[in-house]
């Protein structure tokens, strides 16, 4: 797979060979397996766009110049419990709270892998959880490399960097079946990730 570009000319998303120490050097076992979704490369987009095709429509549009680099979404089964989100280190976490209604950041920032989920529950966001489990969306900061590593639980692993000075934001949702309203009806059990260029969110509702 090549790498993408969120200006056309440097790399915004793809397999590297730096930035991760060893896990630069792991091949992408995943291959085709994870169909990563590509979204929004390199473009000035809305903050439904930035943050996924599960924003709700009451989130008002972003106008100061939001740029997404591009999205990857992991999804069962190939996604599954026991798949691990390996960051750098050094990475805060600011938890989205209320996402689906009324979404604003959490009050405090937390070192990864912790963030709070939407039961106000503190969880280890680098393990993906039981079907079930509630969602999680978090923004991520503090970034001098750009890269994580999805690690399945099959063996399979997915190596993405970017370049961390363009898009110094990292946003993490993920939903795993607990949301009961429409569309979700308890049946998505979905990872997404993507860099973004500012935090997109506000500590006020």
């Amino acid at each position: 797979m090549r790498n993408v570009s969120g200006n056309r000319e440097q790399a915004v998303a793809g397999h590297a060979s730096s930035g991760g120490g060893s896990l630069g050097r792991r091949s992408v076992l995943g291959g085709l397996a994870a169909l990563p979704v590509l979204a929004g490369v390199g473009t000035a987009v809305s903050a439904r766009t930035a943050a996924g095709a599960a924003r709700p429509a009451s989130v008002p549009a972003v106008t100061d110049g939001l740029v997404a680099g591009a999205e990857r979404r992991y999804n069962a089964p190939l996604l599954a419990p026991g798949t691990r989100l390996v960051l750098p280190e050094g990475i805060q976490a600011a938890s989205v709270l209320d996402y689906y209604h009324h979404p604003y950041l959490a009050s405090a920032e937390s070192a990864w892998p912790y963030v709070t989920a939407a039961n106000g529950t503190r969880v280890d966001a680098s393990v993906i959880p039981e079907i079930g489990a509630p969602t999680r969306v978090a923004v991520l900061t503090g970034f001098t490399n750009g890269w994580y590593d999805v690690i399945h639980a099959n063996g399979r692993a997915d190596h993405v960097a970017w370049d961390a000075g363009q898009f110094p934001v990292l946003w993490i949702y993920g939903e795993f079946g607990a949301t009961t309203e429409a569309p979700f009806i308890n049946r998505i059990y979905s990872l997404a990730l993507q860099p973004l260029s500012r935090n997109p969110y506000s500590r006020a509702r």
